[in-house]
């Protein structure tokens, strides 16, 4: 069994150890010490980086596990091969990333808090907690309304800023049963209490910091619904700081592109959007105007045959324009159409008036297994894309079909 110096001391940066054990498992070395300041993965709080200083060299650590015989091992960087063997009984100086750590420590304090805010002010249970590489999440049984939030995130930095001492206890589970702990602990055994004075306590493995004032403060972010609750993100420390700064730049760059004050940029942005709204409006009615006007050019200059009035034609245009021209140009009696883009891969739309008997879904059918690209439709309008062929020689194969 390793001893964890993380659990008495988060702040430990530097410690030296003894190669306990070396294993080798799925092309990867793994190395055991007696001792160790390395967090591994373990309550939804990531594992420590950092390196193992020894006669041969440095040693990257790349990840530490949790081992079920209560030892921590520690995966090897493979490129550190080279710097000779590695053997039992050798002895190391291990060093983490301490701004990695450090931040890991301002988040799931920062955890701790939020979620003590969450439950003494709504009775709301916190059901998990990830802390991901950009943002950390916390998992809530039901959804909180947007004014619970905004108190729950007041609440929460108001005890940061008090500056609350962070202690850390073990007690038995006897013992533990007549604490206030916030839930109950899946552990047995002695457990280990992480304790913020007066707010809250609760059994935790991870790496907390000294005080509440070393979080610094924390924000909401994004929410959305999960599991039958809530999913909220939240930001403490130095990655609030960064994400204050990347809503600044996006903010600085939307106030230069609309030339209006901070204040007033969600206003004009709907009035952007509005005015692109009736410009889209503006320019679909024009599409179905030139539509109109090009089926009837096109409804004109149909060519007769025994089967109705053919329009077979090859038009630069989208899938839309293709099925508004079709659809205009059957409205009237007697025709059968098919619409050829002039891209390649092609779209295909076929269509025909109601007192035509040939299929428009057969027609594409049977252009998709000669030519590729997939559709489908309905007897009196069809389409499909993807067809690998020229224009010309798609129209050819359809006129034998029509």
């Amino acid at each position: 069994m390793t001893d964890r110096l993380y659990y008495a001391d988060a702040y430990c940066r530097e410690f030296s150890a003894t190669i306990a054990r070396v294993d080798r498992r799925a092309g990867r070395t793994i190395v055991e010490l007696d001792r160790t300041a390395f967090y591994p993965t373990s309550g939804g709080q990531p594992f420590d980086l950092g390196t193992l200083l020894r006669d041969g060299g440095a040693l990257h650590v790349i990840d530490v596990l949790d081992e079920d015989d209560g030892s921590v091992a520690h995966v090897l960087d493979e490129r550190d091969a080279g710097s000779g063997e590695v053997t039992a009984g050798q002895t190391v100086r291990g060093s983490i990333d301490w701004t990695r750590r450090f931040d890991h420590m301002q988040q799931h304090s920062g955890q701790h808090v939020l979620s003590a805010a969450v439950d003494r002010l709504f009775g709301v249970r916190t059901v998990s907690f990830h802390l991901g590489k950009e943002a950390s999440t916390i998992d809530l049984a039901r959804e909180l309304w947007r004014d619970e939030m905004t108190a729950a995130e007041t609440e929460a930095n108001r005890v940061i800023w008090e500056n609350r001492s962070v202690s850390i206890r073990f007690v038995t589970a006897e013992e533990a049963a007549t604490l206030p702990l916030r839930k109950e602990p899946v552990r047995e055994g002695t457990l280990r209490l992480v304790d913020i004075d007066g707010f809250d306590l609760s059994a935790c493995g991870g790496t907390h910091v000294e005080r509440t004032g070393s979080i610094g403060v924390i924000a909401i972010g994004a929410v959305e619904r999960f599991k039958g609750g809530q999913r909220l993100e939240f930001f403490c420390g130095g990655r609030a700081l960064a994400q204050w700064r990347s809503t600044r730049g996006a903010l600085d760059g939307a106030v230069k592109l609309l030339s209006v004050l901070p204040g007033e940029v969600p206003g004009a942005v709907e009035r952007l959007l509005n005015e692109a709204r009736e410009q889209q409006r503006a320019a679909m009615a024009m599409q179905q105007d030139l539509a109109s006007y090009r089926a009837g050019e096109m409804a004109g200059a149909a060519e007769t045959a025994p089967s109705g009035r053919l329009v077979l034609r090859v038009v630069d245009a989208d899938a839309g324009s293709l099925r508004s021209m079709a659809s205009s140009i059957i409205s009237r009696p007697g025709f059968i159409v098919v619409l050829v883009s002039a891209s390649r891969p092609a779209l295909v739309v076929a269509a025909r008036s109601p007192d035509r008997p040939v299929s428009a879904h057969d027609v594409v059918k049977a252009l998709t297994a000669t030519f590729g690209g997939r559709g489908g439709g309905k007897p009196e309008l069809a389409q499909a894309g993807g067809l690998d062929a020229n224009p010309d020689e798609i129209l050819t194969a359809a006129r034998r079909l029509v």
